[in-house]
Parts: structure tokens; sequence; C-alpha cells
């Protein structure tokens, strides 16, 4: 047996820690006494910013399944003229459709827009909330994507690749960043709506240590599964119980020198932390009655709503990266989504409480650090889908040009950048990227987007792959 393990073994539990000057396996020990928990590389070596950032937190309001640009933030009037006339051959002889052939007939909105704020920037009739504050926000009308069907499409926007075993977007950041609250996660998930289904390759940790990948905080039952201790097991016990795995953890670590190891003593001591600070964060009740109400929370259930306020809640304590999943706004047309009665459901559902957020953030001095990014995985075709009757109308995927708005952490407020065709189909002006989009939001954060990287089986990844140009004119 090794001297230096029967030496550690012989040690105190502070004795050991206070020893952890030296070796691969110390490193990583000591990254969780980190009062940041700046997040490590697989040698243990914490990364951070490479210049000083603008924003310091972010919340993505994920809109998945595919808001309508057309009947939210983009009125075609030539649209409207050529309703029901066939889609100009010239547009679609290129190009793969989802679900529609390439003779499908032209859909102009049955909504009403109007222009609102310094930037004149038009919105639907169904985005009243929306409307009073598009002087923070940041509109890029000129937004493209490559991937039609949703689950490439939804890992390409969180992941920079349309194929599942990449690190999300959150899990760069908690790499790179790590979290402000040693209590907290660096990567929250939290989940409403129904739809289409979504998988946890959205925000898994891919090659990345699995310390990265997103939490899932539950509105019900206990916020993290297993987050409790078992019925006659109470705090000492418990934390006797990490003690023992993690010393026969840490002697499996020195034998075989795998991250991953080190990966599973994190979580157990995080999970331990969580048993109390994720209950107070998740408690919605110290809340004043004003905010509830500025929020439409639906107290004792799960809503987009309640998210939006528990978002600001865990920017508040740190949370470095907070995903909002809301799914229900694939449109197809028929009872299982159309554009009459189940777009105004997820207008109703989330406009108020996305705008309360931005409202809350600025009135609390903390949107301009956070940056709050709004958007779906792709917007919908200028042609219908489904039949010309109420429960019925429908649009199809489409990916080549749709709308995302932002607000805070050092976006320029009050612009609207780029446009589409007068069809509303393809990107025409200044056109946006994912892959742009995402080195444009690590610029914000300090982090040169071709320096964030990670090796595996011999090559070094990033977020934006090979790709990625920063959007200088969305940056304030």
């Amino acid at each position: 047996m090794s001297p230096v393990l029967d030496s550690i073994r012989a040690t105190t539990r502070r004795r050991f820690l206070r020893q952890c000057a030296t070796g691969m396996g110390s490193l990583a020990l000591a990254s969780l006494l980190d009062e940041k928990l700046l997040a490590a590389d697989a040698a243990g070596v914490a990364s951070g910013p490479h210049f000083a950032p603008k924003a310091k937190n972010i919340i993505y309001l994920f809109q998945s399944g595919g808001p309508s640009h057309l009947d939210l933030f983009d009125p075609k009037p030539e649209l409207t003229k050529r309703n029901g006339q066939q889609v100009p051959e010239e547009l679609v002889k290129n190009i793969r459709l989802a679900q529609i052939g390439k003779n499908a007939a032209l859909l102009g909105s049955p909504y009403k827009f109007q222009r609102h704020g310094k930037s004149g920037m038009w919105l639907s009739e169904l985005l009243p909330h929306l409307s009073t504050i598009v002087d923070d926000v940041c509109f890029v009308q000129s937004f493209y994507s490559e991937a039609f069907n949703h689950d490439p499409a939804t890992i390409f926007m969180n992941t920079g690749a349309q194929l599942s075993g990449r690190p999300a977007m959150g899990s760069w950041f908690s790499y790179g960043l790590g979290s402000e609250n040693k209590d907290l996660p660096a990567f929250v998930v939290l989940m409403t709506g129904v739809g289409q289904p979504l998988t946890n390759a959205a925000w898994g940790s891919g090659f990345l240590p699995t310390v990265h990948q997103g939490v899932t905080l539950r509105s019900q039952g206990d916020p993290v599964l297993f987050v409790s201790n078992p019925p006659g097991i109470d705090s000492k016990r418990r934390r006797q119980s990490l003690d023992v795995l993690r010393d026969l953890n840490q002697d499996r670590f020195d034998l075989l020198q795998d991250p991953e190891i080190q990966t599973r003593i994190a979580a157990y001591e995080m999970a331990y932390r969580m048993q109390t600070s994720v209950p107070e964060v998740m408690d919605l009740s110290k809340e004043s009655p004003a905010t509830h109400a500025a929020y439409a929370t639906t107290p004792g259930r799960a809503s987009f709503a309640n998210n939006c306020l528990l978002a600001r809640r865990l920017v508040e304590r740190g949370v470095r990266f907070v995903q909002l999943y809301h799914r229900g706004w694939d449109h197809h047309g028929g009872p299982d989504g159309n554009l009459v009665f189940d777009l105004k459901k997820r207008c109703l559902e989330t406009d108020q409480p996305a705008v309360a957020l931005v409202k809350d953030l600025k009135e609390r001095g903390l949107l301009d650090e956070t940056l709050v990014l709004w958007g779906g995985e792709f917007g919908r075709t200028p042609m219908m889908q489904g039949a010309l009757k109420p429960d019925q109308i429908g649009r199809d995927h489409h990916p080549h040009g749709y709308t995302i708005w932002m607000a805070g952490g050092g976006i320029k407020p009050g612009i609207v950048h780029g446009a589409t065709d007068e069809f509303g189909f393809y990107a025409v002006d200044k056109k946006v990227h994912v892959h742009d989009l995402h080195a444009t939001i690590l610029h914000l954060f300090g982090i040169e987007h071709t320096r964030l990287t990670y090796r595996f089986q011999g090559r070094d990844y990033r977020l934006t792959d090979v790709h990625g140009e920063i959007v200088k004119d969305l940056i304030a």
C-alpha cells in the first residue's frame, strides 16, 4: 500500500483538507471550498473571464415548439395582400420543409400590429405587456438556424450542435465561470407547459464533467429529487454517510485519477448544501402581494409565471445560468395546436411574466448585469398548414428567418436589428446565426468564444464549434 495513501487515511477530514496544497485530487477538492465555486477543467484549474464582463447572469426564456414570428413580431403587408395565393416558387425551390408541400398557400397574419417605443418596433396585439418595455429590449428580426425539426433545432440552439452529446450553453458557463453561490448550482433548469417533448440533451454537460450539467428544479414535491433526507435519517447521520462516501471515492480517485470521481464528490457535497438553500429560494410566499400580482403567479402549482419569479430569486443568489423551458408553441393547426386558440393561450401564459421579470430586474438594479434572452428553436412558415378555420389554422417549422429578443446584460436597448424579406421567409439584412448569438453572449460575459475550449477525443471543442462572429451592433 502507498505510504501517501496510508497517511491520508490516517488524517482527520479537517487536517486532510488543510493539507490539500498539491496533487490533482487536492485541486479538485479545494474547488469545493472555493467560495465562488469557479468551474474547473479536467486538471482542476479554474478558468474565469478573459476580460472585464458586462454581464454576470443569464436567464434564458426558451419557448419550445417555435413561436410564430409572423403573428407576434414581424408583420408583412405583402403576405396579407397575397393571402391564399401559392407561395412563389423561387422561395422554396432550394429548401426542405418539415410537413407541408412546396405548393402551400401563403397566410397573412390574422392579428393586428402596432408600432411601439422610440424604435418603432411592430408588435402583435397578443403582446400588450411586451409593448410597455420595447425601449429596454433589443429585437433581432434576422435570426436564423439550420435545423427544421424540433429535437435537432432545440439541441442546436442550446448546445451549438444538432446532434446530442455536446455540452449545453449553461454547462459551458458553469465550466468557464461557475456560480457565485457555493450552496446552489451554477446552471439551473425549470420547465412548464405541455407539448413537444424535451430531453436532457438540451441541458446536459456532454463531454464536460457532469458537475456542469443543468440541475432541474421542480415546483411540486421535493424541489430536487432525493434532496430530502430519507425517513429515519437526520442531518447529522446524512453528513456522516457523505463523509464515508467521500473517503471511499477519494481512495478510488487516488488509484484511477478519473475526474468524474471528483464530480461525484462535488455532487454529493452540493446536494447536502442544497437541502437548506433550495427550499429557501423556492419559497415564493415571502414575496409581496404586489410582486405576485405583477408576475401573475399561480400559488400551489407549476407555471411559467412562478418560474420567472424563481429565476429572479436564483440570479439574486448568484446562480449563473437559469434556463426556463415553456412548451406548447408548436402550432401546425388542428386541435393539438393552432394559431387562434393555442397561440393566444401561450401569449397569455408568458407575456406578462416575462415582462414582469425584466421590470423587476431593472427596479432592483439587476438588469444591467443580467441578460434576459427570449426565443424558440425556430419560427413558423409564411405558408398555411391545416385549414382556414379558427381551430384548424397553423404554420409549419421555419428556421430561415425569425425573431428573438434580449434585454439587459450589456445588450443595446431599444433597437430592432436586421430584417426578413417581404414574406418573412429569409433573413436578409444583418443576419444573425446561432453561432453568432452564442459568440456574442459569451463576449458579454467576458469570454472570448474561441478560447473557451475543452479537449475531448483529441480535439479542442467549443460552444461555437469552428464558427461564430460577435455581433457588435447588439452590444451597448
